[in-house]
């Protein structure tokens, strides 16, 4: 460890220099540089990279940036003064302009290539060289790491302009998707969540790029007119931001012989990912198939953990191919992600994807993008059959690993300390029948159980319109009267030896949140922002930053509702094809 990552900031970090002399790049200076690179970063154009762990470049400013909003609890989390957000360096430095930064802040970024698989099956089709060879960061640069308070971010500009990999795209992010993922990170930080983290979102006044998207009350699933966009950058934070996908990538250079340096880079990205994810876990004396079989171990623990908790806040993260998979077990989409607000097992926000990405497979999908990361890890043990058992083993208890975590999960939203028994399963297997027959608001649902309700009254706040329930209405309020008296009896029975109801509740609404981020709250957000008002943006950050918390009254009339019927079905609302 060097002195610098040792170091702690005992006072508030108020400016640019004071991040400068936190400056530490472990990547760029520790890992392989493409070769064919440039050393300046000038290197925009879609090319194949054929080796090396990174590409230098040079990200490319937005014109004219303007302050939007910045993660006023990140800042005070790594010690950062406020109104450094609105200081003309760190707009520049944030906004793509790193010429002027500070030494020891570098003049060039970087950016990463990575491999595609989806469900667990590789390609290579997308790529415009048909060789896999050009996918990898398009628009995200990364143009610092720091130790803070003892630990390792990476910072990294998301629509900072086109890199090798861009595959013939602009480069760019548009104000909308942006403001999406700022505050989708806060918010699943805030819900306990592991993600990348939001640092700050810093818009275009002059620039902007065309997008397809959805006409007003579209219903298509495809983007039907083509509109105008305000470009912006955001600063996505992140203690790593290696993928499943960049270790496969160089697996499978590995497999191919494509160079002779093959292995030992696929060594040292595994290596380098234990440094940055996993040092507390895995002895640095280790050897490293040793290693390798613990991190198999870890990852496991931490994935299986993420996605319980995905369905727990009721997120899908939309396309969850390998590549969008943090190795080091957070959350790192935020593309056509969303939160359900109807309860459906195959609830999918993206329309260019199908059931096997849909909410409750998250589970399996997560299987399948956990193999590719065994598949990655799996050239450095070949020699090591003692190891190589060790880790099949892991690989294989995948799947009872998950379901104990999605249990576990369950157990905690109804308020049980597990599901024990026949009667447990049968319970949740009921409730999960009858949210679809009825249907149901997923978060307002359980937020109205945690209360431990005397009978259905409260529960049918969560409760949409629906023409069904309304022709057995009689019938359906039994069914759910009689649920309602089983999990009771299972409760008391749970509870009997010491908890009592009001600890109950209370452990019950710190995993079942109040708000949640629906995609119909952002829309007035972005529209507002496209107007150049940024005030809806930082009214749902400051609710969806305590999303257990009762709020004022004012906030619940506006954020704890169920959804109007106009907004089911209407593109770039309830579904949409793209981030952009």
């Amino acid at each position: 460890m060097t002195n610098q990552q040792s170091q702690k900031t005992s006072s508030t970090i108020s400016t640019l220099d004071d991040l400068a002399k936190l400056a530490d790049y472990s990547l760029i200076d520790t890992l392989n540089c493409d070769p064919e690179a440039t050393s300046d970063g000038t290197d925009h154009a879609p090319r194949q990279v054929f080796s090396g762990h990174y590409v230098p470049v040079k990200p490319r400013p937005i014109k004219s940036p303007e302050y939007v909003v910045h993660s006023k609890h990140f800042f005070s989390e790594l010690g950062f003064a406020d109104s450094m957000a609105e200081s003309s360096d760190f707009i520049q430095l944030f906004s793509g302009d790193i010429s002027e930064a500070p030494e020891p802040i570098r003049k060039v970024g970087w950016a990463t290539g990575y491999a595609l698989s989806i469900y667990g099956r590789e390609y290579t089709q997308q790529c415009p060289f048909q060789t896999g060879n050009g996918y990898g960061d398009g628009r995200a640069v990364s143009v610092l790491e720091a130790v803070i308070n003892g630990q390792r971010w990476e910072m990294q500009l998301k629509g900072g302009g086109r890199t090798p990999y861009c595959r013939g795209a602009d480069g760019r992010a548009v104000l909308r998707s942006s403001i999406r993922e700022f505050l989708a990170q806060e918010h699943m930080h805030a819900l306990g969540v592991p993600t990348s983290r939001s640092l700050s979102l810093y818009v275009s006044k002059t620039e902007t790029v065309s997008r397809p998207w959805y006409s007003e009350g579209s219903r298509s699933a495809d983007p039907d007119i083509l509109i105008s966009e305000p470009v912006a950058i955001s600063t996505r934070v992140a203690p790593s931001f290696i993928r499943i996908g960049q270790l496969e990538l160089f697996a499978r250079r590995t497999r191919k012989n494509a160079h002779p340096k093959a292995m030992e880079e696929l060594e040292k990205i595994v290596l380098h990912l234990i440094d940055r994810e996993y040092a507390d876990v895995i002895d640095k004396q280790l050897s490293t198939p040793e290693k390798v079989v613990i991190l198999a171990h870890e990852y496991q623990r931490r994935f299986t953990s993420l996605v319980a908790n995905w369905i727990r806040v009721g997120f899908c993260q939309g396309n969850f191919n390998s590549d969008n998979c943090a190795a080091g077990g957070f959350t790192l989409d935020y593309g056509p992600f969303g939160f359900c607000d109807e309860f459906n097992p195959y609830y999918q926000p993206w329309s260019g994807s199908g059931d096997h990405f849909s909410f409750m497979h998250q589970p399996h999908a997560a299987q399948r993008n956990f193999d590719m990361f065994c598949s990655a890890l799996r050239p450095l043990l070949e020699a090591h059959q003692d190891c190589l058992i060790e880790f099949d083993d892991v690989q294989a208890e995948f799947s009872t690993v998950m379901q104990v975590q999605m249990e576990n999960m369950w157990a905690s939203k109804l308020g049980l300390s597990g599901l024990h028994t026949v009667s447990h399963k049968k319970l949740l297997s009921d409730l999960e029948t009858l949210m679809m027959q009825t249907p149901v608001d997923f978060t307002l649902f359980f937020r109205e159980l945690s209360w431990l309700p005397k009978d259905i009254g409260p529960l049918k706040k969560s409760f949409y319109a629906n023409s069904r329930y309304d022709s057995y209405a009689e019938e359906m309020d039994k069914l759910w009267s009689d649920w309602l008296t089983q999990w009771k009896a299972l409760l008391n029975e749970d509870a009997s030896s010491s908890r009592s109801s009001d600890e109950i509740s209370r452990q019950m609404k710190l995993v079942n949140p109040k708000y949640i981020l629906r995609e119909w709250f952002m829309v007035p957000a972005y529209q507002q922002a496209a107007e150049g008002g940024y005030s809806l943006i930082r009214e749902l950050q400051a609710v969806m930053t305590h999303p257990y918390e009762e709020q004022s009254r004012e906030v619940e009339e506006k954020y704890y509702r169920l959804k109007s019927p106009e907004f089911f079905g209407v593109g770039g609302l309830s579904h949409l094809s793209c981030s952009s």
